[in-house]
């Protein structure tokens, strides 16, 4: 008795698209797609019930199109992928498929031991997987360590007793090496003093100076000519096109082998080229290649792009991790900066592949310092409060040089893009490196690696120091403890390493802008820290020297008495590279974790804490975007960020078709020919199409996806008698009424979506992306009381988006 079950949902669901009602509550949302579900079931099981018997398909199967047919839908075919390359995936359907998955093989785990065995292996895969991934990542990243170490050095000389032998490891060997000449040792030549048998004058130096900058252009060039030819996607940082592909973007081999292969070597010949980039960013890159490689030998995360994709999360955080040393570092900047779903058990996946990646580079021992960390520091004074004026200027400092580096290197790589600059890239990368190399060889602090440059910036001056920085005036009555020297007087050596770091410091700032995004590997984070760190040190040598010459002085007098150790420029220099990495990138929690764990400075934490809080603020008070999201969007990739949209828009503001455009392209539940569908895939490129009841009534039925159509069609054609061009295709459960002497129809019910996303052409915009955002939707369909109206992609909300912050729409170039 009362009305029919397809009255009474059509009634509901009028009442349920009241953007009013509730639009607001994302919870209600998914509660209404439930009860649409279950009353679509119920519809469906009483019809069949009535005439044949109750279906033996459950809800979820019926959702996603599972079932007989999904089984042959799922077999591969030519040029038909699980999705098209650069459209983004349907969260919704590959987390249903995950579930009917293991619903599965928990139901088959109770037949048989063996069945149980397979269920214990799959539960367990991903550990497996993430055991691999940590010991290839750690592998790999101790390899490139040494690699670049050696190649590095061979730019300025050769090791006689050994070829492969870096400077430091070539004279550790040696027995005549003396204290004060540490760096020098026979066994180590320079190219000139090989060549001529001269180490010293003007023919030697240059000399010296031509075969180095003959190095850096045969590396450079080595490296984007194995890019160009054989991986175009091993270029540049590589976090941007991450944080897209964890959005739920597809880019078909950007994580492939070869961009594996191609991207570890010429990561190694590009920082060994002298370029200012650093190989952290990219080595995030290649531990995600390592991770979709793995990814390949499970079934269940190849055949699933959302649960590949927290194999990938993962993969990110072991990336970090071997990068700096850093483990829990690495889990959170996975967390915060570049994952777009992180369940907690990704969260402990990600820790574990951290850990095995750190640990085996820990076994590697690249640094040949027995240390995980890179820039290990021992500072022996603590940080008074006075100094968090100082601190907090760094990190102005910081959130200034963000800003400029993000605008200036957007403008250059957009000149880049839209200019006949583009179209030789094997020339601007000879040019910079050219240049760079021109430059950085007559200055000590830019023509060494920029880690050791750092390094030593990091440094504390201890008794047994000898680099210039620490030629300071010794009090010969000194009888302090080598640990604990006072402030003294600044020598003639720090005041010429002052000048040479303030050219150091303008050098990196400029060519660094033209450095990324070049069509080589490219990282960003050992540069953004050099310029911090050159900045820092400049700064505490300078409060060193006030505090030392005007310690009477009223921010002086309560905390720095004369003879006593109270500032330590190296913690500047620290604070200072963290400044400048969060400007540049806007991280904060995982950057204050990184850094101490980078350097070992446990107690430095609140120093570090009020430099990236502050340089985050002041850079985003420019803008909001970091350097990443910037090229994203330079790109047009497809990629929602988590600001909230505040712009009072409605959906039939946003939904396509506009008036002026043709009418939505749409299926008939009963009406549509083999033919017309055909036709329908081959001049359109959309993702999918919305069935109706007809096109008089566009009640809407469903959505079918466009790559179950084309398989579902092939495949009846290749196996199913009697389906031709004119064959009817219908959705319904029974088939249409039909001439005798019509062919036989296709019925494709099986692969309908019956419950898809929709909202009322009032529901405000803040709620639409709100859910796209939340539930990685792919496109939701516009209605009014149950009548089809348009369709909103995530193109469409993206282009929205911009247009609604005065940018241009037309950028947003995927879906």
């Amino acid at each position: 008795t009362g009305p029919p079950l397809e009255t009474l949902r059509d009634k509901c669901l009028a009442q349920g698209h009241n953007g009013s009602k509730w639009g607001l509550n994302l919870g209600l949302l998914v509660h209404r797609r439930v009860f649409d579900l279950i009353l679509s079931y119920l519809i469906d099981s009483l019809t069949v019930g009535s005439s044949s018997g109750i279906s033996s398909a459950t809800p979820t199967e019926e959702m996603n199109g599972s079932g007989n047919l999904m089984d042959f839908l799922d077999e591969p075919f030519p040029d038909v992928g699980t999705y098209e390359d650069f459209h983004t995936i349907d969260w919704l359907r590959e987390k249903s498929r995950d579930t009917d998955r293991h619903r599965k093989i928990t139901s088959k785990s109770k037949e048989s031991i063996w069945e149980f065995i397979k269920s214990l292996l799959d539960a367990w895969s991903g550990w497996v997987v993430m055991l691999l991934i940590g010991l290839l990542s750690g592998t790999l990243a101790g390899v490139i360590d040494l690699a670049v170490d050696w190649m590095t050095d061979l730019k300025e000389g050769i090791c006689l007793s050994a070829l492969w032998y870096s400077h430091e490891q070539c004279c550790w060997t040696s027995n005549e090496t003396t204290f004060d000449d540490r760096d020098k040792c026979p066994e180590w030549l320079k190219w000139a003093e090989l060549m001529t048998g001269h180490s010293e004058g003007a023919g030697a130096y240059l000399l010296n100076y031509f075969l180095y900058i003959l190095w850096a252009l045969f590396f450079s060039f080595l490296a984007v000519s194995l890019v160009r030819v054989f991986a175009p996607y091993a270029c540049g940082s590589g976090i941007p096109e991450i944080k897209t592909i964890l959005s739920g973007f597809i880019i078909r081999g950007y994580l492939g082998k070869w961009t594996l292969l191609i991207k570890t070597v010429t990561l190694v010949l590009a920082v060994s080229s002298g370029l200012s980039l650093g190989k952290e960013g990219p080595l995030v890159h290649v531990a995600c290649c390592c991770g979709n490689l793995f990814c390949s030998l499970f079934s269940k995360y190849s055949k699933n792009e959302g649960k590949r994709r927290e194999v990938l999360s993962a993969a990110a955080a072991a990336g970090v991790s071997v990068a700096f040393g850093a483990p829990i570092g690495g889990v959170l900047f996975s967390l915060e900066e570049v994952s777009y779903y992180f369940p907690l058990k990704t969260l402990w996946r990600s820790f574990f592949a951290a850990l095995v990646a750190a640990f085996t580079l820990r076994s590697i021992n690249p640094f040949g310092n027995n240390r995980l960390v890179l820039f290990y520091v021992e500072y022996h004074t603590p940080w008074y409060m006075a100094e968090l004026v100082p601190f907090i200027l760094l990190g102005v400092f910081g959130g200034l040089w963000g800003t400029l580096f993000i605008r200036a290197n957007i403008a250059w790589c957009r000149r880049r893009k839209t200019t006949q600059l583009g179209k030789y890239p094997v020339l601007e990368v000879i040019v910079v490196t050219g240049i760079t190399a021109i430059l950085a060889y007559p200055n000590p602090y830019t023509r060494r690696s920029t880690s050791e440059l750092i390094s030593e910036l990091f440094n504390d001056c201890g008794a047994l120091e000898s680099s210039q920085l620490c030629d300071y005036y010794n009090n010969p009555n000194m009888t302090r403890p080598v640990d604990d020297i006072p402030d003294r007087p600044a020598g003639p050596g720090v005041y010429t390493a002052l000048w040479q770091l303030a050219l150091a410091l303008i050098f990196k700032i400029v060519i660094t802008i033209f450095t990324f995004g070049m069509k080589i590997p490219s990282g960003l984070f050992i540069p953004s820290m050099a310029v911090g760190a050159i900045a820092g040190r400049i700064v505490g040598i300078a409060v060193e020297q006030m505090a030392y010459h005007h310690h009477d002085w009223i921010i002086f007098k309560n905390w720095c008495r004369p003879g006593a150790d109270c500032v330590t420029p190296g913690l500047y220099a620290m604070v200072g590279a963290a400044a400048c990495l969060g400007g540049v990138t806007r991280m904060t929690v995982s950057l204050v974790v990184i850094m101490f764990e980078l350097t070992g400075g446990l107690e430095y934490i609140v120093p570090l804490m009020a430099a990236a809080v502050t340089s985050k603020w002041v850079a985003d008070a420019f803008g909001k975007e970091g350097i990443y999201e910037a090229h994203i969007q330079l790109n047009g990739y497809p990629y929602l960020d988590q600001d909230e949209f505040t712009h009072r828009t409605l959906a039939t503001d946003v939904m396509r078709p506009r008036r002026s455009e043709p009418p939505l392209a749409v299926l008939t539940q009963d009406s549509t020919t083999v033919e017309d569908v055909e036709t329908l895939i081959k001049d359109t490129d959309y993702n999918g199409f919305p069935v109706v009841v007809s096109r008089e009534s566009e009640r809407l039925i469903g959505f079918v996806q466009r790559r179950d159509l084309t398989l579902a069609i092939k495949n009846a054609r290749q196996k199913q008698d009697g389906v031709v061009s004119n064959s009817v295709v219908y959705f319904t459960e029974d088939a249409p009424q039909l001439a005798p002497n019509n062919p036989q129809p296709l019925k494709l019910r099986r692969i309908l979506n019956l419950s898809p996303f929709t909202v009322t052409d009032h529901t405000p915009m803040e709620t639409v992306v709100d859910i796209f955002r939340k539930l990685g939707l792919r496109q939701c369909l516009v209605t009014r009381s149950g009548r089809l109206l348009g369709i909103i992609t995530k193109k469409d909300v993206l282009r929205h988006m911009a247009q609604m912050m005065n940018q241009d729409p037309e950028s947003i170039m995927f879906n």
